[in-house]
């Protein structure tokens, strides 16, 4: 076995550390308080940094959303154009060439009215109904303990 437990037991207890205990305490309390208070600075530093990046991020998108939108009517401009000018070389009239790009176009728009009406039958279907119904109470049911929570915070 090793002899170093009898040395440690023959050479007497430990002393314990000595110092300012009261002194360092406090000294270690101060280092704590500035780095929290450091921590918490820089973490607002954070949050500002982050809520400018998202402010930022909102008007680009706003851009781009305007940007999708003039480039979308522009194409479908061009395309029509383009049908028009196919149609006139087509029917060699560009009279007639306009009447049938606009019966086109009222056709589309029949169209797209007959599936937006579709979509609104679909959403009064029973199974729907209830569904909406159910996700409705839900988030009213969440936004009134939501209140009920901040008002019974301090």
């Amino acid at each position: 076995m090793h002899d170093s437990v009898r040395d440690n037991e023959a050479a007497g207890p430990a002393e314990p550390p000595s110092g300012p205990a009261p002194a360092g305490l406090l000294d270690e309390l101060g280092q704590i308080w500035r780095a929290v208070r450091q921590l918490f600075g820089a973490q607002l530093n954070l949050l500002a940094a982050e809520l400018g990046l998202a402010r930022a991020a909102v008007s680009w998108m706003l851009v781009a959303g305007l940007v999708a939108t003039v480039a979308g009517v522009g194409l479908g401009l061009t395309v029509l154009g383009l049908i028009g000018l196919v149609l006139a070389k087509w029917l060699n009239s560009w009279i007639f060439a306009f009447l049938v790009l606009a019966v086109l176009e009222v056709l589309a728009l029949l169209g797209a009215i007959l599936l937006f009406r579709r979509c609104m039958h679909w959403m009064s279907l029973p199974a729907t109904r209830q569904e909406w119904r159910a996700i409705m109470r839900d988030t009213l049911q969440k936004a009134e303990q939501d209140i009920e929570a901040e008002k019974g915070e301090p």
